[in-house]
């Protein structure tokens, strides 16, 4: 018999010691897991200095049906047969033609709960910021419930419908509602807000977003 044929028992204290600290190790690794799931966690939507991502989606009050196109070149799978910034028309809300008008103000949220009520805060300043383009974009949820919604809240801001939530990945949505901020060009100004600012930090954000504008050289135009 040879001298590997049997070893001797390790001592229990040692055994048991060694399954304890291989325990504490995988409760660790899956507390942290655990927090990179919950919390948004670089997930912060786009980074400032970056372009804000290209789009095109359904309006929720017009008659174009389909998923969103995000192609930044033609036949490009399943982001998109044309480039998303060419799909223009009745019925298309389309970021690049709003960034080409003025700074642009972006809410992304799902249409249930409180989440909305961000739509109402657009709505209210709008009046208050001439050539600031306010927009928001439902991610999935059911069209015909947004538009009551809309009703509701007498809405005429203008409204994307997302009917695959394609957005939620592209722009790194991790909280609702996500409000991103981009100067005419469709540059992003600064860090999404990643909650419901209160009515005062709102325009505060977008009082900034103006002014850094204006340095940049744009003026809204006179209607």
């Amino acid at each position: 018999m040879g001298v590997h044929a049997m070893s001797q028992p390790e001592p229990t204290g040692r055994r048991y010691g060694r399954y304890v600290g291989i325990l504490g190790i995988l409760i660790v690794v899956l507390l942290a897991i655990n927090t990179a799931l919950t919390k948004p966690n670089g997930a912060a939507g786009i980074e400032p200095g970056r372009l804000l991502a290209p789009f095109a989606v359904p309006l929720a009050r017009g008659d174009v049906n389909g998923d969103a196109d995000y192609a930044t070149r033609p036949n490009q799978g399943a982001a998109g047969k044309h480039p998303a910034c060419s799909e223009r028309g009745a019925g298309i809300l389309n970021i690049c033609e709003l960034y080409e008008q003025g700074p642009v103000v972006l809410a992304l949220f799902v249409d249930a709960g409180s989440c909305p009520q961000i739509l109402s805060d657009f709505q209210a300043l709008a009046p208050s910021f001439p050539g600031v383009r306010f927009v928001g974009v439902a991610i999935k949820g059911d069209r015909e419930q947004l538009l009551k919604l809309m009703r509701a809240r007498n809405l005429n801001i203008p409204i994307g419908f997302d009917s695959d939530g394609a957005l939620a990945s592209l722009y790194k949505l991790a909280s609702c509602p996500q409000v991103s901020f981009a100067y005419p060009g469709g540059v992003v100004q600064s860090k999404a807000l990643l909650e419901r600012p209160t009515p005062a930090r709102l325009r505060a954000r977008v009082s900034e977003l103006v002014r850094a504008a204006r340095e940049r050289g744009w003026r809204p135009r006179v209607s």
